[in-house]
């Protein structure tokens, strides 16, 4: 059993117009879904930076809409998932779908908007992508900005909600400023600085802070994230799970692939059905109580919303 902490195929069922059933564009569709191991994948609201503020969060309302029209609706066995008990209550032939939001520049400045994606069943919010908004600098700006009045806001109404507040591709200095307000902290998808020193990987500090407030670590499978090289192989995966376990996050890790996220792939690692392949590696370098944590139990433990 694995849940997955992120994937953007909703991007590109909403950017391509292709669907979800069985599209050979996507590496998480329902037909790869069906044959693999994930019980429950977190599909990730990112609007495109080249979307007109004025549309932006209109289309994280279409992106909804592909949500339920194209994964949950059209299949018994996949369920909606927005807490706790409806992870724990899947059958055993049951999938889950959850939505969370990559970045909060669809909502402006207006926290009515957050409150409605939240009704509307988002339960991990990351507060920015690279770029900045009206929350935070995001980890490619230069200035390097941290949470702004209105971020402040944003994260107590996610403490308030009881959602994960997702630190992924936040500034520096906005990830510790999130750290000392967010009483459910996460990174859905960065690996380890010390392996591979990318801007968007956690360094030693960042990976404690995570670990001292009881966060969620997903390690991703973004050939750039992994190493510096021109090809990643499952080992780079392997490496990274083994230096967040080293530095005492065993009870907070997990998996966050990004698949259909990124261009480059990892050799062996493609897509939905070389899962499986990639556990049995894992037992190869790691105690199965071990395994059980970072495949599911860890996320089904700190996640918020009972």
């Amino acid at each position: 059993m694995i849940i997955d902490g992120h994937c953007d195929a909703l991007l590109k069922l909403w950017s391509k117009n292709i669907l979800f059933h069985s599209s050979d564009e996507l590496q998480v569709n329902y037909m790869k879904w069906k044959k693999s191991s994930v019980k429950i994948q977190c599909f990730a609201i990112f609007v495109p930076d080249d979307v007109p503020d004025e549309l932006q969060f209109q289309v994280a309302l279409e992106m909804v809409d592909i949500f339920f029209k194209q994964i949950i609706e059209p299949y018994d066995e996949v369920k909606f998932i927005s807490s706790k008990n409806d992870m724990l209550s899947l059958k055993e032939n049951e999938k889950g779908a959850m939505l969370t939001l990559e970045g909060c520049h669809p909502i402006g400045k207006d926290l009515n908007k957050l409150r409605t994606l939240i009704r509307l069943g988002v339960r991990i919010v990351g507060l920015t992508w690279n770029q900045a908004n009206a929350v935070s600098d995001g980890i490619g700006e230069k200035r390097g900005a941290g949470l702004s009045e209105f971020g402040k806001e944003v994260v107590l109404l996610l403490n308030q909600e009881r959602i994960w507040t997702d630190l992924s591709h936040i500034s520096y200095r906005g990830f510790f400023d999130v750290i000392k307000l967010a009483t459910y902290p996460m990174a859905s998808h960065s690996n380890a600085y010390s392996i591979n020193a990318h801007r968007r990987n956690l360094d030693d500090k960042q990976i404690r802070a995570l670990i001292e407030n009881d966060g969620w670590i997903g390690v991703t499978f973004v050939p750039s994230f992994l190493n510096d090289q021109k090809t990643a192989k499952v080992k780079d995966v392997i490496q990274h799970l083994n230096y967040f376990l080293k530095s005492g996050a065993e009870n907070c890790l997990g998996l966050g692939s990004d698949f259909d996220g990124t261009v480059r792939f990892v050799d062996g690692l493609y897509d939905y059905l070389d899962y499986d392949m990639f556990i049995t590696e894992c037992h190869n370098n790691f105690p199965t109580d071990t395994i059980v944590k970072i495949s599911y139990q860890n996320f089904l433990n700190k996640f918020p919303r009972n």
